[in-house]
């Protein structure tokens, strides 16, 4: 498939990238001409030629012998060589936590699949993680990393985190077993400035962990490969710089909040080439919430999307609910979204209790075939949350060329009283079939150009 570089630059020199009345001389000079000096610097990480199957650990791949032995020594082994692949043969490999090191590749060929245990001792003892954008002490992400420099997960294989109505997606609910106490006890905890450290929960606890997150890590990719099943967010690189996501596949359409790929606090991100069919939103770019995220205080920048497609999902390209280190310089082009469980292809949420900013981004090039609610949300009342202490700020918001066809409405735009979204332009764009009335409250320069609703002109 054709590079994101070599389409964006075909794109740009064939003109249709270029605003159809400037051409390409605003083109050219436009906020899209920060893509390419994004690109340089988004460069995925090398590896020495070393490969340390973990069949010659230990590992056996018939799906029932626990193999979380086996890859800690792999890749210990890999690590101490000076870096390389752990390989991961045809099978289907039990395992618990896999924590990456620096310089590992973690390859599963085709055929290849991890199947993650469901028991949650498996994934103690706990680690720094997030948990919907507070810092914690929690069950082991599935496949996770802290601080590493150059790693990566590759291949055709399947990364399944088995979770179901019964293990892990039932946490999720109100009976007991239910996260909602655990939600309320960490959120307060963040509030009163409790030290991550002592913020411990894990064993007896019911906060979900992602199935790969990738904490504070430099130089990563994630490419190839099929996850599935995740007890929550299933892709969920933090305050990472660096990151490529190319050619990966997400089929977690079932499970609650079981996000596609939420980069949180990153600097330079590509994902590409990926497809989307989830339980949430598809991809959301996040940057740490409430009291905790101001604590941390680290945006999320430079973030492209480009080459996918959405189907099933809360939202298509989404940022948020999680605003408050801010969020700018998000662009997404050439994607393709379509599915009667689609709610929305672009949606930006957030309240006044997360505070941040989300401003600078760019969207082009994106069909829509159909979707279950708004085409384009932009909400700061997230969770019915009109006012509070920290009103966000959102705008600069531009979307150009996009083609919808069915959905309820085109705008739901819902800003703060007092505090409106400032900035939103559509321009050369057709919504063919809306069957309702726009939602547009308390927005400030909104601008349509050349935008075609229901075969009128608006």
């Amino acid at each position: 498939m054709q590079s994101s570089r070599r389409r964006f630059l075909a794109a740009a020199a064939g003109g249709l990238l270029a605003v159809p009345v400037a051409g390409r001389a605003e083109a050219a000079t436009s906020e899209w001409s920060r893509v390419p000096r994004i690109m340089r610097r988004i460069r995925p990480p090398r590896f020495p030629r070393r490969t340390f199957p973990v069949t010659s650990y230990g590992a056996v791949g018939d799906g029932t012998a626990k193999c979380t032995g086996a890859f800690e020594q792999a890749i210990a082994a890999c690590a101490a060589a000076g870096g390389g692949r752990v390989l991961v043969p045809a099978g289907t490999y039990l395992t618990g936590a896999i924590h990456l090191a620096d310089n590992v590749e973690l390859h599963l060929e085709a055929g290849a699949t991890l199947r993650f245990s469901r028991d949650p001792a498996d994934y103690l003892p706990v680690v720094h993680t997030r948990y919907e954008g507070i810092e914690l002490m929690n069950y082991s992400p599935f496949i996770y990393a802290y601080g590493r420099t150059n790693v990566a997960i590759t291949g055709g294989g399947t990364i399944d985190g088995q979770a179901d109505a019964t293990h892990w997606w039932d946490w999720s609910g109100d009976p007991p077993p239910s996260e909602r106490p655990d939600k309320d006890l960490l959120a307060r905890m963040a509030e009163e400035g409790v030290p991550v450290a002592e913020r411990v929960f894990g064993e007896g606890h019911h906060l979900r962990p992602n199935l790969v997150q990738l904490y504070r890590c430099r130089n990563v990719l994630i490419e190839g490969v099929t996850v599935k099943d995740s007890p929550m967010w299933n892709i969920h690189p933090v305050l990472c710089a660096n990151v490529t996501i190319r050619g990966v596949t997400v089929d977690s359409p079932h499970g609650p909040n079981n996000d596609g790929c939420d980069p949180e606090s990153c600097v330079d991100v590509l994902i590409e080439d990926c497809e989307f069919n989830t339980g949430d939103d598809c991809v959301a770019i996040k940057a740490g919430k409430n009291a905790d995220g101001r604590r941390v205080n680290e945006p999320s920048m430079n973030v492209l999307v480009t080459g996918c497609v959405m189907r099933d999902g809360n939202g298509g390209v989404t940022i948020g609910s999680e605003t408050t280190g801010g969020v700018r310089w998000v662009f997404a082009w050439d994607c393709t979204m379509s599915s009667a469980r689609l709610e929305r292809a672009v949606r930006i949420k957030t309240n006044p209790d997360r505070g941040g900013y989300v401003r600078d981004i760019h969207i082009r090039d994106v069909t829509v075939g159909q979707a279950a609610d708004a085409v384009i949300e932009i909400a700061l009342n997230y969770e019915n949350k009109h006012t509070g202490p920290y009103f966000p700020d959102v705008g600069t918001i531009d979307i150009r060329r996009l083609r919808a066809g069915r959905a309820p409405r085109a705008f739901n735009l819902i800003g703060n009283p007092g505090n409106p979204i400032k900035g939103v332009r559509v321009s050369d764009s057709v919504f063919e079939e809306m069957a309702e009335a726009d939602v547009v409250t308390d927005v400030t320069g909104f601008v349509l150009r050349n935008v075609w609703v229901n075969g009128r002109r608006v």
